[in-house]
């Protein structure tokens, strides 16, 4: 085999997988077919791609697409291996991503690839960062806005920017209320977008129009903002503080703790406690501080 697939994420109707593919100028091309569509990444290398809608060369930041149970054909004349974050999506699945996008009138890909955008790298350079952090949650919602982007940019569609509806604002701000009140547990983008009545995508661009970032960034920040908080306030071991905070290991937020605040969350009580000069003791802290599954923060 000359390409090796490591899936990163997946849900009902969807799955994203780093596809690495070693086969050079003196491998034939091979064939095979697309068994959902598909929108693939070029993060390394270059390679030709040759579909049902036409043959064009790829290289790093163009988007090869793939419509559903066609077949098509990968050939490395010009240089050897190319590296892709390819995500998949079923039809159905599919079918509600391009109906929540505004403009858009068909299913298939009328082009076999997207070249590299300026407007799509902000978002590529997202995802490629979640690969490499190991960041499954960060997919759920990436998956949605690159089909999203894919869709609009093929089709021609182009989003409307009158302000969000009424009705809208309401959904993202009981949206917004839930996460605060369920930080420390599993919320999922496709269990929100239920509450609200609309589909994900849908609401995923609404949340972001409204609330000015993605829901995963909203959950994110408030973690992070809470545990930041208990920090400052407390002497309780940092992992049980990332736990608490919905974390599921600690150098996952080790990590993302250092990327928001600047420096690690030892170097940041030991910062804070230097600066107040004093700490709540652990008995009065215990009897101060809100429990992680109280809500009213």
């Amino acid at each position: 085999m000359t390409a090796t697939t490591r899936t990163l994420a997946s849900g009902p109707g969807w799955h994203v997988a780093d596809v690495i593919c070693t086969a050079g100028a003196g491998d034939r091309p091979f064939e095979e077919a697309h068994q959902d569509f598909c929108v693939a990444a070029v993060t390394s290398g270059t390679f030709r791609y040759r579909a049902q809608q036409g043959t064009a060369m790829l290289a790093p930041g163009a988007l090869l697409l793939g419509n559903s149970g066609t077949c098509y054909e990968c050939g490395h004349e010009h240089g050897s291996g190319d590296r892709c974050l390819s995500f998949h999506f079923g039809p159905a699945y599919m079918e509600r991503i391009v109906a929540g996008v505004p403009g858009a009138r068909t299913l298939t890909f009328e082009a076999p690839r997207l070249p590299p955008l300026p407007a799509l790298a902000p978002l590529l350079a997202e995802a490629e960062a979640a690969r490499e952090m190991a960041d499954k949650d960060a997919f759920r919602e990436l998956s949605l806005r690159i089909a999203g982007a894919a869709v609009a940019a093929i089709s021609g569609a182009t989003s409307a920017r009158r302000g969000p509806s009424r009705r809208d604002q309401k959904r993202v701000a009981e949206a917004v209320r839930r996460i605060e009140l369920d930080a420390e547990g599993p919320i999922s983008l496709s269990a929100l977008a239920d509450e609200t009545a609309t589909s994900p995508y849908h609401f995923l661009r609404i949340f972001r129009q409204v609330a000015g970032m993605t829901p995963y960034q909203f959950l994110l920040k408030t973690r992070l903002h809470r545990a930041a908080v208990r920090l400052r306030l407390s002497d309780d071991a940092i992992s049980a503080i990332a736990f608490d905070a919905g974390f599921n290991d600690l150098s996952t937020f080790n990590r993302r703790f250092r990327r928001v605040m600047g420096e690690t969350p030892g170097d940041y009580r030991a910062r804070r406690s230097s600066s107040s000069g004093m700490r709540v003791p652990r008995r009065r802290q215990a009897q101060s501080e809100v429990g992680p599954h109280q809500p009213g923060r």
